[in-house]
């Protein structure tokens, strides 16, 4: 392979890859050409500064509440988040199954119904959603406010109506001058105004700072060796980046990344071959505290994500481009990656 091939299989992804990393392939590659022309000590930065660039959190946190009726609508949200009022039968809150401790997932392979029977997928976590724009393994809805609609009224989660919501928290006067504070122009406890501030509220739920935070910020002492070796890997050969860019770790799209199992994911929803598995791809934020991985939970840990990547997927025609064929990684490879990895969650 030539040297300036080299330098761009392992420094940017290719054309094919996420469009936020390849729009700074150019100067990624022209840096990585100084260092092999003679010049090191200047392309290192020059390159680390572009990748800041790509991973730094945005400057407008939709944490901070725009103004007091947006600040009353997360704060509703926020009880209602907690209240097994929404469910049918009053034994189930949105936190039964998103645990903040867990950074909102539940550590099952599959969420538990409420028969005791596993559900179909995972349980995944919250955080950062406020930026996203599709929502579910499959990509089934287009809004936070679609998405919370769904596990309250599925017979096996909770099992809610809204009428019978209304009712019972019409008769709780604190909830009632809630409502009427979040929602002046419109008040009322109805579907919308719970669903609004439910969405409200997971919008404020915001990845905490990690050591990589700080890397990002110009720390170049905030990782160790090894973990920067893994950051290499993960933006350049392993090709990570691909799918998993920006400050959140993820581009939102749905991807077949070669699991097993008979899951039609995104198919089930827009039509076309049952065997066209594709799926949402994860942020990976405070991913220590979200195992077991992937969308059947069937990837117990770390070193199993990375052992899939790194050759154990199945090679089906649909698998996603962006998936890096014959990736060879050493022990050492993986350890440095997972390292890395550890970074993205706070307390690491």
């Amino acid at each position: 392979m030539a040297a300036r091939q080299w330098r761009e299989r392992m420094l940017c992804p290719p054309s094919s890859w996420s469009a936020l990393v390849g729009a700074s392939c150019a100067l990624i590659v022209s840096v990585a050409a100084g260092a092999v022309a003679g010049n090191p000590a200047k392309a290192a930065p020059a390159r680390d500064a572009v990748w800041r660039s790509i991973f730094a959190r945005p400057a407008a946190n939709l944490a901070a509440a725009s103004n007091a009726v947006e600040a009353a609508k997360a704060a509703l949200g926020a009880k209602l988040f907690l209240d097994v009022r929404l469910s049918g039968d009053g034994t189930r809150s949105c936190a039964s199954c998103h645990d903040p401790a867990r950074a909102f997932s539940d550590g099952r392979a599959r969420g538990l119904g409420r028969d005791g029977s596993d559900l179909q997928r995972n349980t995944p976590g919250l955080y950062n959603l406020g930026w996203s724009h599709v929502f579910f393994a499959d990509g089934r809805a287009a809004s936070l406010e679609d998405q919370a609609r769904v596990p309250i009224t599925a017979i096996n989660e909770m099992a809610g109506d809204f009428p019978g919501i209304a009712g019972r928290f019409s008769t709780d006067s604190q909830m009632v001058a809630k409502f009427a504070s979040a929602f002046p122009a419109q008040p009322g406890i109805s579907e919308a105004n719970v669903l609004a501030a439910l969405a409200a509220y997971e919008r404020t739920l915001v990845s905490p700072w990690t050591r990589f935070d700080d890397w990002v910020a110009g720390n170049d002492e905030a990782l160790s060796p090894v973990e920067q070796q893994g950051f290499d890997l993960f933006v350049g050969r392993g090709g990570c980046v691909g799918c998993h860019g920006g400050w959140r770790f993820t581009d939102d799209g749905l991807r077949d990344i070669g699991l097993p199992g008979n899951d039609p994911g995104r198919s089930a929803i827009v039509g076309g071959p049952a065997e066209l598995r594709q799926f949402k791809t994860p942020g990976l934020r405070e991913l220590t505290r979200t195992a077991p991985y992937m969308h059947d939970g069937s990837l117990a840990s770390l070193r199993a994500v990375v052992d899939h990547y790194a050759g154990g997927f199945v090679k089906r025609p649909s698998v996603d481009s962006n998936l890096v064929r014959d990736l060879e990684l050493s022990e050492a490879d993986k350890d440095a990656l997972i390292a890395f990895l550890k970074t993205l969650s706070s307390g690491q």
